[in-house]
Parts: structure tokens; C-alpha cells; sequence
């Protein structure tokens, strides 16, 4: 009977990510990262008893790993900041949670240890004390493995990690343009135009009007900036509120889409086959003649190029040559191998033969 694949072969299992990420949009729209918040949804939703009904310990530990690992999927980039804290209460509950024996550590790889550190040193310099709290517990406990890779890796077969979809509401915003038009830069970018200013009127040389920069670049840098976030606040907010009627509108563009592609395709092909001219009836042998010479001219030179090829020398004469034997000293002596013929062929007697019976 053939052996049956382990039902959480892979990394992730799709109906426990789909429990997961709909904990995590429920966490989300609280709009808090306290420990409390999450907590009431993992009770509300009875996450407590999802390893319950797993009668084999092996089983057991294989879908602890794949609960472990799929957190940790959420704790890393490139989710916002308030779904990281979401993947790191997940990892504390799956873990204290878990029925294996012993329990089954949270595997962190080495790659990732920098992405960690620099999250507990956001969540310390904004004052999500419970954060940093709930890390440190899995630390004090030693739940944590310090791994080089983020997965088993197994001999004799090579696996890949399952790459999943990341999911877009949960990815954080690009806070790049509001720290550009944070106060001190916009401020240092004043105090350093009025002095390439005053620099410029000192140079008699250089006249005032001549310029490279525009006096008011930071009012317009603030501007420009302003106008991007409150594009992108509009976007976002439009992209929540109709979601569900953006799936119908893609439908029709897709189909004209696709309707215009088959268009462009048929008329590539009408181009194409409209350049092509067919030959003469009177020139059509001519052509197949030309196939015949040029297929025997290319046989023909395959065959003197096999005849042209040599067999290297063998190892004995490349020996010879190399001791400087001549052709003439290769010649085996003839004594060397037989008698001389003048050798008078003389009957061998036995001396080992038996006296005949006599009675």
C-alpha cells in the first residue's frame, strides 16, 4: 500500500491563513496595537482550540511548525507596523497554545534578526511598552530558535518555500515623503538657501539674478508633498469603500482588453502573410534544384571534413618520438624472435619413458 502524503507537507496551510489574515483584518480595524484589543478577538474567534483534534503526536508537531511559521509570515516586512504586532501576538498565542511535547520553538533566520531589532527599537521609541513585553516573554521562555534558514531543509530532495500572495490591505504606507517634509528638514533647507544667498551677493563675479536653485524651494517641496498625501489618502479611501464594485468594473476592461490583443494579433498575421510572395511556376524548379546542390554541397563537405580528421598517434609513437627511436630502429631483430634457419632441426628424445611390462 503506498504511503500517503502528510496532510501539512508545506510551509503554509491555506485555511489556516485565511483564519489568520481574517483575525488580522479584525485587529486592524481597531486601529491599536494593545495586547488587550487582540486578545478579545483571538477568544471571539476560539482561535485557542485550533490544535485540538489532532490525535498523532507527529502531526502534531508538523502543524505547529506550519501555525509558527505562518505568524511569523506577518511579523516580518513588508506588512505596516500594526500587522507586524499582530504576527507577534499570533506567535505568542500559537506557541503557549500548542498540545506538542515538548513544544515546538518559533524559528527566526539570521537574515531577518536586523528586521526584528529595528521593530523593538520603533516600538520602545513610540511607547508600545506590551510590544516589547510580549517579545521578551517568548525570550525569557526560549521560544525562540535562532536558525539560519526560515524552514526545515531536507536531504536528497530539493524544496523551495511556498511563495504566498502578499495581501495589499495589510502592507504599510510609504512614510518616506512625510519624514522629507518633517519640520527641521524644511527648516534646514531654508537656513541653507539664505546662505547660498548671501554667498552669492558677497561673489562679485556672480550677478544676483543668476541662480540655480528657486528661492522658495521649500515652500514648494512642502507643497508638492502635501498634494501627494492628500492624493494618496483620496486613493486609498476610494480603493476601501469600493472594493467590491472595482472586482465588477475590471471585468469589461479586461474584456476589451483581451478583445483588443486578439485585434493587434490578426493584424500582425494579415501583414505578415500579405508581404509573402510565391514564386513562379517557372522558377519553382529552379529553386528546388538549388535545395538539392546546396544539401550535396554541404554533404560533400561533412564528407571531406570526416576525411580530413586523423587519428591522434598512439601512445608507442608518441614514446618513440619523443626518444628519438627512428622508423628504420623499429624494426624487430630477427634473432630476437626465432632461431636461425641454418639450425639443424634434431629429433628431442624422452627420457621419461616408461620400461615395458615384461613377465
Amino acid at each position: 500500500m503506498p504511503r500517503l502524503p502528510p496532510t501539512y507537507s508545506d510551509f503554509f496551510f491555506n485555511p489556516l491563513t485565511e483564519d489568520v489574515e481574517e483575525l488580522l483584518a479584525h485587529f486592524q480595524q481597531t486601529d491599536s496595537v494593545r495586547y488587550e484589543a487582540f486578545s478579545a478577538i483571538w477568544r471571539e474567534m476560539g482561535f485557542s482550540y485550533v490544535f485540538t483534534g489532532i490525535t498523532s503526536m507527529a502531526e502534531m508537531k508538523r502543524f505547529c511548525r506550519v501555525t509558527l511559521a505562518t505568524a511569523m509570515k506577518y511579523f516580518l516586512p513588508p506588512y505596516s507596523y500594526q500587522i507586524r504586532v499582530g504576527g507577534l501576538y499570533l506567535l505568542f498565542g500559537f506557541y503557549h497554545t500548542q498540545l506538542a511535547i515538548p513544544p515546538v520553538k518559533i524559528r527566526l533566520a539570521l537574515k531577518d534578526w536586523d528586521q526584528v531589532q529595528k521593530f523593538l527599537k520603533d516600538s520602545l521609541d513610540t511607547g508600545h511598552h506590551d510590544v516589547v513585553y510580549i517579545y521578551r516573554k517568548l525570550v525569557a521562555a526560549k521560544a525562540i530558535h535562532y536558525a539560519a534558514m526560515p524552514h526545515f531543509l531536507s536531504f536528497q530532495k530539493q524544496r523551495q518555500p511556498k511563495r504566498e500572495p502578499v495581501v495589499a490591505e495589510f502592507l504599510g504606507r510609504s512614510t518616506a515623503v512625510q519624514e522629507l517634509v518633517s519640520a527641521d528638514i524644511l527648516e534646514e533647507l531654508t537656513n541653507i538657501q539664505s546662505q547660498y544667498e548671501k554667498l552669492k551677493e558677497a561673489t562679485a563675479e556672480v550677478s544676483c539674478q543668476d541662480t540655480v536653485t528657486r528661492q522658495d524651494f521649500a515652500s514648494c517641496l512642502k507643497d508638492c508633498a502635501s498634494e501627494f498625501l492628500a492624493w494618496q489618502q483620496r486613493t486609498f479611501s476610494q480603493g476601501e469603500k469600493d472594493g467590491n464594485s472595482g472586482d465588477d468594473a475590471e471585468k469589461p476592461a479586461n474584456g476589451e482588453s483581451s478583445s483588443s490583443r486578439a485585434m493587434l494579433l490578426s493584424s500582425i498575421k494579415h501583414k505578415s502573410y500579405s508581404s509573402f510572395q510565391e514564386a513562379s511556376k517557372s522558377r519553382r524548379h529552379r529553386q528546388a534544384e538549388m535545395v538539392d546542390s546546396s544539401s550535396s554541397g554541404a554533404e560533400q563537405i561533412q564528407e571531406t571534413a570526416a576525411a580530413q580528421r586523423r587519428r591522434p598517434p598512439s601512445l608507442r609513437a608518441r614514446t618513440w618520438k619523443s626518444l628519438g627511436v627512428t622508423q628504420e630502429k623499429r624494426k624487430p631483430q630477427a634473432w630476437l624472435l626465432s632461431a636461425p634457419e641454418q639450425q639443424e632441426k634434431v629429433p628431442a628424445k624422452r627420457t621419461n619413458q616408461v620400461a615395458p611390462f615384461r613377465p
